[in-house]
This record gives C-alpha cells, sequence and structure tokens, in this order.
C-alpha cells in the first residue's frame, strides 16, 4: 500500500528559505565537529588528567549516550514548542558545556561539560523537520542532502581542530564555544519555521529508562576485558541491560507519546535507513577513534595530534567538495543507492587498514576513502529515513535515524576499548578496523535490499 502523502502544514512562505536551510546546516556540522574533535584529544587528556584510556573514552562515550536520549526528547520539546527555539536552546547548552570543558580542572568536570553537549545531537533531526517546513517539494531533497552532507563535513573538521590546537583541549574547546555562539546568532537571525503543532507530555520515564539500559550496556562492554566478560559485575550488568531494555520497550508501547515510537523502529519504509545508519555510525566512529589512537600509538607511528589532523585531513576535504554537490547527487540518484555506495566506500576504507598499516601513505588512503564514502552516505541518509513515510511522521522518523546512529557510535568507544584490552597493539587495532569493515558491509546490504524493497512497492498496481 502506498504511504500517505497529505500536506504537513507548512512555514509561512518566505522569498527566500535557502540562508536558513545554510545556517541549519552551518549548525549541524558544528554538532559533529563537537564530538569528534574530542577523538584525537584522548591520550592527551589520558596523560594530563593521569588517567586511563578507558576512563577518558567516556568523555566521548557518555556525551554519545545523552546525545541518543537527547534527540528524541529534544525532537518532541520540537513539536509542542516550536523547532527554531530548540534548537537555540541546544546550542546555547553547546556553548555553556563548551566553556565548561575549556575551565574543567579534572575529568569529572570534564565529563560533566560534555554531557552538556551531546544534547546539540539534536540539531540534526530538528533542522529536517524546518527544512520540510520551509523547502518547497521539489528542492526537498536538496536541502535535507545539505544538511546531512555538511554534517559529515563536520566531522572531519573536528579532527583537524584538534590537530591544529596542537593538543591544547582547553583551546579546542574555547573555539567549539566560539563558533557555537556564532551559529546560534546566525541561526536566531535567519531561520524561521512554523507554529508548533500543539501542546504534549514529554515521555521522561522513557528517556530515564533509555539512558539506564544504555549505560548498563556499555560500562559492560568497556570493562568486560578488565574485569573478566564472565565476571560477577559483567554479567550483572549485561542482566540490567537487558532488563531495563524490556521495561523500556513495555513502557513506549503503552505510553501515549512515546520517545521512540516503536513501529517506526520496524517500519517498513525505515528500517533500511535505521539499520543503515545505525551500522554507518558504528563504522565511522570505530574506523575514525581507530585511526587516531594507532596514528599516536608506539604500535603505530607516535604521531602528535597536529600530525593526525593532517593524515585526516583528506576526509575533511572529500566531505566538504561531496557536500558542495550533494543537491545534484540527490537529484540523480536514489537515496538507498547512495547510502549502500557510501557504506561499501567505508568499509573499503577500513578494509584497506586490516591489510595495510605500515606507513602513514596508508592512513592517507584510508581517510580519503573515509571521506568519500561518509560524504555520499551521510548526504542521503537523512531522505532516506523520510521519503517513505507520512509527511506528518518527518521529525519522528528522522529522529528515530538519528538516535540510532549515535548509538551506533557510542557502542564504537566501548567495543574500542574492550578490544584494544584483549589484544593490545597492532593486532588489536587490525580487529578494530575489522569490525568498522564488517559494519560497512552489512550497511550497504540493508541499504541495498530495503531500497529495492521500497520501490517495488511504490511501483506495484495497489500503490497506484
Amino acid at each position: 500500500m502506498a504511504t500517505v502523502t497529505t500536506a504537513a502544514p507548512r512555514a509561512t512562505p518566505t522569498a527566500n528559505p535557502w540562508p536558513g536551510v545554510v545556517a541549519l546546516a552551518f549548525a549541524a556540522s558544528i554538532a559533529a565537529l563537537q564530538n569528534t574533535a574530542v577523538v584525537p584529544l584522548l591520550p592527551v587528556l589520558q596523560r594530563e588528567l593521569h588517567t586511563s584510556l578507558a576512563a577518558v573514552t567516556w568523555t566521548l562515550t557518555l556525551s554519545l549516550l545523552v546525545a541518543a536520549v537527547a534527540t528524541p526528547l529534544l525532537s518532541r520539546f520540537g513539536d509542542m514548542y516550536g523547532r527554531r527555539p530548540v534548537i537555540l536552546a541546544a546550542l546555547a547548552l553547546l556553548v555553556a558545556g563548551s566553556v565548561m570543558a575549556a575551565l574543567a580542572p579534572s575529568l569529572p568536570w570534564l565529563v560533566a561539560a560534555r554531557v552538556l553537549q551531546g544534547a546539540v545531537a539534536a540539531l540534526v533531526p530538528l533542522s529536517i523537520g524546518v527544512v520540510r517546513d520551509v523547502l518547497p517539494r521539489n528542492q526537498l531533497a536538496t536541502g535535507i542532502g545539505v544538511v546531512s552532507a555538511t554534517m559529515g563535513f563536520g566531522s572531519g573538521g573536528g579532527m583537524i581542530l584538534a590537530g591544529l590546537a596542537s593538543g591544547d583541549w582547553h583551546l579546542v574547546f574555547w573555539i567549539i564555544g566560539g563558533i557555537s555562539l556564532v551559529a546560534a546568532i546566525v541561526v536566531a537571525v535567519l531561520v524561521r519555521d512554523r507554529a508548533p503543532a500543539g501542546r504534549g507530555r514529554p515521555d521522561l520515564l522513557g528517556g530515564a529508562l533509555m539512558a539506564a539500559w544504555l549505560v548498563a550496556l556499555l560500562l559492560a562492554v568497556s570493562e568486560g576485558g578488565s574485569w573478566g566478560w564472565t565476571s560477577p559485575g559483567v554479567l550483572g550488568l549485561f542482566a540490567a541491560a537487558v532488563a531495563l531494555a524490556a521495561v523500556w520497550v513495555a513502557v513506549e508501547r503503552r505510553v501515549a507519546e512515546p520517545l521512540v515510537e516503536m513501529a517506526m523502529l520496524v517500519h517498513r519504509g525505515t528500517v533500511g535507513a535505521t539499520v543503515a545508519s545505525m551500522l554507518l555510525g558504528f563504522g565511522f566512529f570505530t574506523l575514525l577513534t581507530g585511526m587516531s589512537g594507532y596514528a599516536q600509538s608506539p604500535a603505530g607511528f607516535s604521531a602528535s595530534t597536529l600530525q593526525v589532523g593532517l593524515y585526516l585531513l583528506p576526509s575533511t576535504l572529500f566531505m566538504l567538495v561531496i557536500s558542495l554537490f550533494a543537491g545534484r547527487f540527490m537529484r540523480r540518484f536514489a537515496a538507498s543507492t547512495m547510502v549502500a555506495a557510501g557504506s561499501a566506500v567505508t568499509a573499503l576504507a577500513a578494509l584497506w587498514l586490516v591489510v595495510l598499516h605500515d606507513a602513514p601513505v596508508h592512513l592517507y588512503v584510508a581517510a580519503s576513502l573515509m571521506g568519500i564514502g561518509l560524504g555520499i552516505g551521510y548526504a542521503a541518509l537523512g531522505t532516506m529515513a523520510v521519503e517513505h513515510v507520512d509527511p506528518g511522521k518527518t521529525a519522528v522518523a528522522a529522529g528515530v535515524n538519528a538516535l540510532v546512529r549515535i548509538v551506533g557510535g557510542s557502542v564504537s568507544g566501548a567495543v574500542i576499548a574492550a578490544v584494544l584490552a584483549a589484544r593490545p597493539g597492532v593486532p588489536g587495532y587490525q580487529w578494530v578496523f575489522g569490525a568498522a569493515a564488517v559494519a560497512g558491509v552489512l550497511a550497504t546490504a540493508f541499504a541495498l535490499v530495503y531500497g529495492r524493497l521500497n520501490r517495488r512497492a511504490l511501483t506495484a498496481p495497489s500503490a497506484r
């Protein structure tokens, strides 16, 4: 049966909505940048804060976990109070968290700051919702592609920022705070969206339960190597994660306005994008963190943060170039085809490092492939997530897609910590890159299969 295509309420037409779309794309790129900027800083934080690598990894993992909860929750607030004010509130939290992180004297203080910064991940689905409201239908795919592609560019830019700051993590967070403030001002001036649809009740219980089972799961995975996979603590955490997840699903199925619509997770039009997004998020953060860690480790090249930034510069440049042509790609190719192609190239980047990793040139090659793959894949993920659902469900579908991508990224940090604890040195990093390659291959398969199924459903006699 065809997807219902009744028009959703739209914003008051403006002479030219594209300056607002560009402003949202800029904000979305910062949302990605603030996460990846931390990746090459992990060894620096470990050394300067006198703690373990597993401990400082939580500055990345916990921020992603908060992002996973904040994304659907703030998307719901956007429906209730308007997306523009919620976007501005998320940017304000990013500014506050950046200043707090820049002044952080200890790891707990820094982790608390990163919790505040995690809320900014909701900018992506909120921005897609605004774009759908303000752009005419024939420009919609281009607008969503621009927002999604610049998110990939921001991911690469974070690594470059950390390198240019020569590992001075205080300076990195001051810069993030400054550009976040600029983004907030630009969004306030240029972005308009439709009036909120109405009031409602946020699913705070669902958010708390989701955070609880994710924390239990990630803690079990990250500490499995040091505590022992069959130790009472790890087994207890896994059991708690399963139990809490079951309770969370039960609550979400019964509450009137759930944090995550369970039906959307398995919706025929979105499930391919959902799984591909989660796998691509996992593969991206696993590959990015693995490359940074390997380059800086004695097993690799003992590189500085500046050198790491140079190694990864090709990825940023390719993401930038692809983001400029995202609109043309979206008009010419199906979104599922682009996601599949991007995932396949990302898998090739990871596989390259499994086999070849004994010279810096291989990092340059892998970074180039990663930039091409993520630039193409990220440009189409947003469109693939929403193109086969009712327009009124756009924000929900985009929020679910962003959620699973973030969950995939948050799991990657715990997996890397567990793998390197079990297999230190070069073999451990080969396993890390191998895990990223497998994720990319699976993402390719899901995008291709469900893309074809959805196209067949739209062209079937019952859909006409």
